[in-house]
């Protein structure tokens, strides 16, 4: 058995390979873009509040346009502004951040254990929390 390296959307990684030199069947991960990801949860937690985009962006204090390319996943957007849609959008930062590594965890076969503290559980016991399922 060899090993050489493969390289996916620019990342490389080294595969075992076969005696003939052929990748073995392993399961190598689907190319996961965090910026994406975080625009996806951001953007469904907006739609199911039923906000839209100049709602959001007034209340977060963010340009309308720069909102639209976090929400596509064209920009990465910083932990401060992060902080600040999360509070436009009355969503704890670590709830949407819970999702965003829910999907990740989903999109690379793994899974994420349940680790939100007891206290934050109570005060979203009241559905809050399910917006974000």
């Amino acid at each position: 058995m060899m090993r050489q390296p493969v390289t996916v959307n620019g990342v490389t990684r080294w595969k075992d390979t076969g005696a003939q030199g052929a990748p073995e069947a392993t399961r190598e991960s689907k190319g996961v873009v965090l910026r994406q990801e975080i625009g996806d949860v951001l953007r469904s937690i907006r739609q199911s509040e039923g906000r839209t985009l100049r709602d959001v962006s007034h209340d977060a204090r963010v340009s309308l346009g720069y909102l639209s390319e976090v929400e596509r996943g064209q920009k990465e957007a910083s932990s401060e502004l992060l902080a600040s849609i999360c509070t436009a959008l009355n969503v704890p930062l670590a709830a949407m951040l819970f999702q965003v590594a829910e999907r990740i965890a989903t999109a690379e076969g793994s899974r994420v254990p349940d680790t939100v503290p007891t206290e934050l559980q109570r005060e979203f016991d009241s559905g809050e929390l399910e917006l974000l399922h």
